[in-house]
Order: C-alpha cells, then structure tokens, then sequence
C-alpha cells in the first residue's frame, strides 16, 4: 500500500490538534516514508556535496553551518548557492530522502511556490510587449463573468496584489478539504470559486493585500490570449530560451529528474515526518505550481533583471512597486526590500513540504538561493535566517555581520523580518 494514501486520512485527522498558528500558516501555503529520523539524524546521513568556481574557504565554511543550522532545528536538508558576480558556489546538506536514505544534492529540484508570479508575470508582460494585452485591460474583458466586479479590475491590479480579491487559501474549509483529500485534483474554475464566496478585502486598487486568487485569474488570462495552456507558455517563453534544464511547470505530482522529496516535520504532524512530494500540485496552479533548482532560479533572474526576457519598458513596469506596508515593496511578480547587507529583489516560496528565497541584486548579476525540502515550523523558520542572511551578505560581497550568522531572534532579527514577511507567501 502507498504510504502517503495511508496515512492521509490521519494527517487530517490530526490537523484539528495543531496549533492555531499553523492552520494558519498552512492556509497561506501553496503545495502537501514514515517513521522517518530526526532532522539531525537526516543530516548524518550526508556530509554534504558542494560544486564551487570560486569564493574562499572561509565563505564555505559559513554557509555550510549556516545551512547545517537550518537541519538541526528539524529540516530534512537545506540547499545553497551563493553569486557574487565573479564567483558562483552551490552546496547541499542533509536528506533528499529519508527512507531509504537518499544524501542532497545542490542540482535536486524542489517545488518552489510563489516564485511561479515571477514566471507569470514575465509572460505576461511579454504579450503585452507584443501588443496582445494590455495592463489597463480589465478581468471582465479576458475572463466574462468570473469574479463580481471584474470590470473595474485591472491585469495590472492582479499582477501587484492591488485587486482586494479574497486569497482562496485563507478560507478554513478549503485548507480541511486539501487535507482531507490531498490527492484531488482541482480547477482554476473551483479555486476561484472558493474566493468568490467572500467578499473582497477592499475596493479594486485601493489597498494592498497578498491573494494568490490574482495569479490563479492571471493563468486563466494567459490561456484566454494564447489559446495555450499555462505550462507551454512557461516551456516556449522561458524555460526552452534559457535552457533550463531542470525547471517545469507542474500539472501532476511526479518530478521528471532528481528531486528533494519534501517534508511536513513531527513539530507539525504530531507524529512523525510526512512524506508530502506526491500531493496534488493542482491546487496552486499559476500561483505556486513551477518546479526548479537552485541554478535554474539563479539562471532564470539573471535573465530577466538583464533585460534578456523583456524590453527595458516593460521591466521598468515590473520594477515599479507600491508600498506593501510591511517593510518591502511590491512590483509585478517581484518585490524588493532593504537588508543589513543590500537591497535585494526576486520573490520567495512556501508550499507544503518546501521554503524557497530566490534574492538577487537589481542587475540580475548577484543571486542568493536558499531551498529547504521541509515545511517551516517556528524553529525551522528562525534557523532559516542564518543561511539567508549569510547568502545575502556573501552575494554582495559584504562581511557577514554575527546577526546573519548566529542563532536566536534577538540577533536574527534582521533577516527574520524578511522571512516573517515571507511566511505569508505561498
């Protein structure tokens, strides 16, 4: 019998005795081998692979406890790599599986949640670049009769969370009936519908508020221009160009190449580690479904913030935020924010078994990627500053201050900021 089939009735089950905090974490989530060992045990397993082309020892040495920090606080594994612009290095540490043993790997996939906007929003400025669409166009126009009031809702609003439309994921009883039946399939049509029955947050373009029903919208956009379904256009637009090997857009639970399985940790189950890799993606669609590594993302920014995937006026039109009201700014599928090191810009992921940052400079030259193949519980979480703080800091080629290398939320702060703000983000 399939492991994951067997015990998903009891992860639904004991949903109902998690902490509060979780059910909603898990409602702003995205993506869901027993008897597994603990994250420290996991990292016995592997010492660790590392591929480098430069970058000092001493760097290595810091990233790697800084990732080997993220699997003693109870995560399966932990992936990095680090761009300064010269050098590029990539190391992996602890699990891609549990049972039977399977060591990281920098080059595994993961799926890596709501850096999918980024790809979204790439597409479709492309088209309006091609003069298929327009920013200004409303939902009505593309989509008849999908969500009151598409009329005065603009793409534009979609793409920079400045629609008020209800984010699906919030609602409690979509979140139990994920749970309770983590390998149905669902529609675009049926996630929206799940918005639908709320009201909205606010008046179209007077607010800001994180909704993955706007990428769920957007993908229908997409499909309605082209006549192309959402992960041909990821294929044709960007993966194919760039030759990103390792990067798709899932439309089934099956990876296609080596891959991290990804985790729920017994902090949450209330058991043991949940196998969740074989959950149905269908679920977050255009807001959460790409699939990737760690260098395909580095590939991937770089184009785009060179101005390789769009013209300079519609990358300027990417770039150009509004102000979130939670310490960063929000563009089209891209934010941007102030660190203790630099600014960065990119996007970042949570879906049920996996944590993705994808952190660049503004010229696209400069990456920091940290991936975690394990659903962040409190500890997770905060352990999860050290690698991201030390990435940021080695991609600009700065001294890694101690608050991005040590432990603990007084001195994490910096860096927690910017993951508390992520927790939030499928």
């Amino acid at each position: 019998m399939d492991p994951q089939r067997h015990d998903s009735s009891g992860f639904g089950r004991r949903l109902n005795r998690w902490p509060a905090w979780f059910a909603g974490l898990l409602a702003l989530a995205t993506s869901l081998a027993l008897a597994a060992p603990t994250g420290a045990q996991a990292a016995a397993t592997s010492a660790g692979s590392t591929a480098a082309t430069g970058g000092s020892r001493h760097d290595d040495e810091v990233l790697r406890a800084a990732l080997q920090a993220v699997v003693d606080a109870g995560a399966t594994g932990a992936i990095a790599l680090v761009d300064d612009g010269d050098h590029q290095r990539e190391m992996a540490v602890g699990s891609a599986r549990l049972d039977p043993p399977e060591s990281l790997r920098p080059v595994d996939q993961v799926r890596v949640g709501s850096i999918t906007k980024t790809a979204m929003a790439t597409i479709t400025l492309q088209l309006v670049g091609e003069g298929r669409l327009s920013l200004h166009d409303s939902v009505e126009h593309w989509l008849p009769g999908e969500v009151p009031n598409g009329s005065a809702i603009t793409i534009q609003m979609l793409l920079n969370h400045t629609s008020g439309i209800f984010n699906y994921t919030d609602d409690p009883q979509f979140v139990a009936t994920v749970v309770a039946h983590p390998f149905r399939h669902w529609t675009p049509q049926e996630l929206i519908a799940v918005a639908n029955a709320h009201p909205p947050v606010f008046p179209p373009g007077q607010g800001w508020s994180y909704s993955n029903t706007n990428y769920i919208l957007i993908g229908l956009v997409l499909e309605a221009v082209t006549g192309q379904p959402v992960q041909e256009l990821v294929a044709n637009r960007i993966v194919r160009p760039l030759h990103l090997l390792h990067t798709f857009f899932a439309t089934s639970a099956p990876f296609p190449g080596p891959y991290a399985h990804g985790y729920l940790p017994p902090s949450l189950t209330g058991d043991s580690y949940l196998d969740v890799s074989a959950w149905s993606p269908s679920w977050y669609w255009a807001a959460g479904a790409l699939v990737s590594n760690a260098a395909d993302l580095a590939r991937f920014y770089q184009a785009l913030l060179s101005g390789r995937l769009l013209r300079p006026a519609l990358l300027h039109r990417m770039i150009t935020t509004v102000d979130t009201g939670n310490g960063f700014r929000y563009g089209l599928g891209i934010f941007t924010a102030p660190t203790p090191c630099g600014t960065i810009w990119g996007h970042d992921g949570s879906v049920l078994g996996y944590l993705s940052f994808a952190y660049n400079d503004r010229s696209g030259s400069r990456h920091a990627i940290v991936l975690v193949p394990t659903f962040a519980d409190t500890a997770i979480l905060e352990a999860v500053s050290q690698p991201l703080g030390v990435a940021i800091c080695q991609m600009f080629d700065h001294e890694v201050p101690a608050a991005a290398a040590e432990s603990g939320a007084a001195t994490a702060s910096p860096w927690l900021r910017l993951i508390d703000k992520t927790a939030a983000l499928p």
